[in-house]
């Protein structure tokens, strides 16, 4: 009887749901362990399917653990997207807000994605830095169409290379806000604009 009714849920998930639990599966393992230890059956049993059908949407690990980073760089994309006409700093804290929210959210999916540059897969980490350099270009974009800074930021080597460490430092402090949670969140987004407004002033 429960295996029946395992089976009907299973059928009610439309393929969107079904990619989207195998992802966060695969997102919570993926944070846990690293690249090497995560096995493509561990995450078909835990998400209750077969393994044929697990394949079915990802041909090989590889391809897996590369749309989980593609996944979670969307998502930090899509929320701190700029919004013309409002000033950097005023952006700065906003999008920090929506940042760290995800964070605490997304904890799994945020410390995979991360994971990756450590993988030894060499595809899996140029996703990873395809993925770091669209925030970094998105900064940059930023910072150019802001009158207080203007075009000339983003074709500067300089402050190209501060927006560059200022997401490494960032994703420092959020790895370790993860394991210490006692810094409140208003404590850490002020640090992250301090430490990006102070390594970019003149």
């Amino acid at each position: 009887m429960a295996a029946n009714q395992g089976e009907r849920t299973r059928r009610r998930l439309s393929t969107g749901e079904r990619r989207e639990q195998l992802l966060s599966v695969g997102a919570r393992l993926f944070s846990e362990s690293p690249y090497d230890d995560v096995w493509i059956e561990r995450v078909a049993e835990i998400a209750g399917v077969s393994r044929g059908l697990l394949y079915h949407y990802f041909p090989n690990k590889r391809d897996f653990f590369t749309a989980v980073v593609e996944r979670e760089s969307e998502r930090m994309l899509r929320m701190t997207a700029a919004v013309p006409g409002v000033p950097v700093r005023v952006q700065l804290t906003a999008g920090l807000d929506a940042y760290l929210e995800y964070v605490r959210a997304h904890a799994h999916g945020y410390r995979a994605f991360h994971r990756a540059d450590a993988a030894g897969d060499q595809t899996v980490r140029r996703v990873y830095r395809r993925a770091l350099a669209a925030q970094e270009r998105q900064i940059l974009a930023a910072l150019a169409a802001d009158p207080e800074f203007g075009p000339a930021f983003e074709e500067r080597t300089d402050v190209r290379l501060a927006v560059r460490g200022w997401l490494a430092f960032t994703t420092a402090v959020c790895l370790e806000w993860l394991r210490d949670p006692e810094p409140t969140r208003e404590q850490v987004r002020d640090l992250c604009a301090r430490a990006l407004l102070g390594a970019i002033a003149p």
